[in-house]
């Protein structure tokens, strides 16, 4: 008897071309098989899942998102539009990243925060509770925005979050900040 095992190749964009994958069950987007992607999850028909990133629980990755690298994203948290949440980035909770946001680094997006438009959020920055990063805004290194603060720049004049920049109610919230 000859039997023949068909493996599903993919090829993500990042420069390793084709990849075994699969499509996942809820939504039907690509899920490399070096990712993790559990059933409760969903993954949209144009959305990629791939390297050794995880999405779990009941979060949402959707649009032409792609998570990637180590990233982890868990919780109810959607990842979606142009967005990618890559390094060693989580996000969690009911943060929301869409539009062409880059969340990378060792970055959190947590609770209730959105990134949108083509913000950026990296190093091992913490965005929390329900503050908003628009914009062209960049907020890297141990910056952290909280509350109901809104961090937005224009193309051409980027606001850039300090990377000592911490809240008092950051620091309330976590005394070694």
């Amino acid at each position: 008897m000859n039997t023949t095992t068909t493996t599903t190749t993919y090829d993500f964009g990042d420069g390793k071309g084709p990849v075994p994958a699969h499509q996942h069950v809820n939504g039907g987007g690509w899920v490399a098989d070096t990712a993790t992607v559990v059933d409760t999850a969903y993954v949209g028909p144009n959305a990629r899942v791939f390297g050794k990133a995880r999405v779990y629980e009941e979060a949402c990755v959707f649009g032409s998102a792609a998570v990637f690298g180590k990233a982890r994203v868990f919780g109810k948290a959607t990842v979606s539009g142009a967005a990618w949440v890559f390094g060693k980035a989580r996000v969690f909770g009911l943060a929301e990243v869409y539009g062409s946001a880059r969340i990378f680094g060792s970055a959190c997006v947590f609770d209730t925060a959105r990134i949108y438009g083509s913000a950026r959020v990296s190093g091992s920055a913490w965005v929390f509770d329900s503050a908003e990063v628009l914009g062209w805004a960049d907020v890297c290194g141990a910056a952290r925005i909280s509350g109901s603060t809104r961090a937005y720049a224009t193309a051409g004049s980027a606001w850039r979050a300090p990377s000592g920049m911490a809240s008092e109610y950051s620091r309330s919230r976590n005394p070694s900040l």
